[in-house]
């Protein structure tokens, strides 16, 4: 039998749990070698009535029960990442219909130049920003299932009225409010995932739910490519239409949302699904196995705030600072290409149609390379080097597409703009390593934040680099990619 051990830790009563031989010989039990030490969750925390230190399983109760997951929560979850169109369908939706739009005359239609175009994107990211550390507090403090779901339908009301803009003040203005009722979405999602997933189960999942942003640019040039021929209808242009329907299902993805999503492992029932999701073995499986892996996840409870000084430690520690600065620099050489893809097809001469249909080829190869990139690396437990393939292939695409000559060779441009905008995408890979290596909740929540914070300033630089005077090639711009493309290459190398 377990023979429990306990000290005083000030205000908290932390559990230490040993066992002696005969509590580990369990047959095909899963997660034995952990047996031996466990450390006890804290009371407060919400699977603390499953937690059960002389637990066993299968491998293929476990399997059983991280399939439920995926089906249940990792399929939902990818919806409403893919509503918004710049990071997540709920999230791509959103994003992405700005720059199908592009493609049925938009900025003239509203009397926008390209600067106005970027400095829209410059005050999205801004005000994203301001809003990301108070919406992480806001998710510890209200829950997962109630502000991630009113921040999409938030969101989504904006997005719909953007059918109503009419010049440059109008068009500031809904970008910096959907920025703001963005921020926060994406650490959010991701460190509620961190509570139903082990740590080598993470950089896949999340490598699916990056990957429904190019399932997100898929369904959205589509449907684009359909609604934008309404131009005319009621007299109204088809970017109106875009922004009215897209907004719309984005709103409904978020009202179900609210109806569906558990609060934790132990606490799955919802209006939509009043059973619980797993039965009792399978939470006391969930619970026991997650503690294992990570008895961090048991020493707060779910809803329990960040103060200051979890901040000040977070933000403190130095191992942390060569993966933020990752995300500062290593995404910026794609970003223009990628923003830019749908209306630079338009101006070398492809139709409204073909242009939207056209960038759906660099979402399916994203889709292939990201999912193997993301795979390969869980495979060989490896992160460093995964972390610059995307430069690799993305300088020599970009140095091509610098030496193509003006005018002409459409194919050709579209060939090297649809290699680069699909490159290996590794922001998957970065964020479970920075979970990886959070051994706390409330930091993981911070460093999770602090990452994506960084992540969007280096897009606050991207959306800079291509400008009016430089269109339609870009010539200039190419080459600030190039030069940032092959530092972060030779930095990151240094690094290894």
């Amino acid at each position: 039998m377990a023979d429990i051990e306990r000290a005083d830790k000030g205000p908290k009563e932390q559990t230490t749990a040993r066992f002696d031989d005969d509590s580990s010989k369990a047959s095909i039990a899963v997660g034995q070698e952990n047996l031996s030490y466990v450390t006890a969750p804290h009371e407060s925390f919400e699977g603390y009535h499953r937690f059960d230190p002389t637990a066993s399983w299968t491998e293929k109760e476990e399997r059983a029960v991280v399939w439920k997951t995926d089906l249940l929560l990792l399929s939902w979850v990818c919806v409403m990442i893919s509503a918004d169109n710049v990071k997540f369908f709920g999230l791509q939706l959103d994003r992405g219909n700005l720059s199908n739009a592009l493609t049925d005359n938009l900025l003239n239609d509203l009397n926008l130049s390209s600067n106005d175009y970027n400095n829209g994107t410059t005050i999205q990211l801004i005000c994203f920003l301001a809003t990301e550390f108070p919406a992480q507090l806001l998710i510890k403090r209200y829950g997962f299932r109630r502000v991630l779901p009113i921040m999409m339908m938030l969101w989504s009301i904006v997005s719909w009225t953007q059918a109503w803009m009419t010049g440059r003040a109008s068009f500031y203005v809904t970008r910096a409010l959907i920025g703001a009722f963005e921020g926060g979405f994406i650490p959010g999602t991701i460190l509620f995932a961190t509570y139903f997933y082990k740590t080598k189960e993470l950089s896949v999942r999340l490598a699916f739910f990056w990957s429904t942003l190019n399932v997100a640019r898929i369904i959205s040039s589509l449907l684009a490519a359909g609604i934008l021929e309404m131009r005319g209808v009621h007299g109204k242009t088809g970017w109106f239409w875009l922004f009215l329907i897209e907004g719309l299902l984005t709103f409904v993805i978020g009202l179900v949302s609210i109806l569906y999503l558990p609060s934790s492992p132990t606490n799955t029932k919802s209006v939509l699904v009043p059973r619980p999701w797993y039965t009792e073995r399978q939470e006391v499986i969930m619970i026991n196995r997650l503690l294992r892996d990570d008895p961090s996840k048991g020493l707060t409870n779910i809803h329990e705030s960040a103060t200051l000084s979890d901040v000040l430690r977070a933000w403190s520690d130095k191992s942390m600072w060569g993966l933020y600065l990752i995300g500062l620099v290593a995404y910026i050489p794609q970003s223009p290409v990628q923003s830019y893809l749908s209306l630079t097809l338009k101006r070398i001469g492809f139709s409204t149609f073909d242009s939207n249909m056209l960038s759906i080829p660099s979402a399916v190869l994203q889709i292939i390379l990201m999912l193997a990139l993301s795979k390969s690396s869980e495979y060989f437990g490896e992160r460093s080097f995964h972390c610059l393939v995307g430069e690799f292939w993305s300088l020599p695409l970009l140095a091509a597409m610098l030496a193509l000559p003006d005018g002409g060779r459409e194919w050709g441009r579209f060939t090297i703009t649809t290699l680069i905008s699909g490159y290996p995408y590794f922001h998957p890979i970065v964020s479970a390593w920075i979970s990886e290596n959070t051994f706390d909740v409330k930091k993981r929540a911070i460093t999770a934040a602090t990452y994506n914070v960084i992540v969007q300033v280096g897009s606050v630089i991207s959306s800079q680099i291509y400008r009016d005077s430089d269109k339609p090639y870009y010539f200039t711009g190419n080459k600030v990619l190039i030069a940032i493309c092959a530092f972060s290459l030779v930095r990151r190398s240094g690094m290894r």
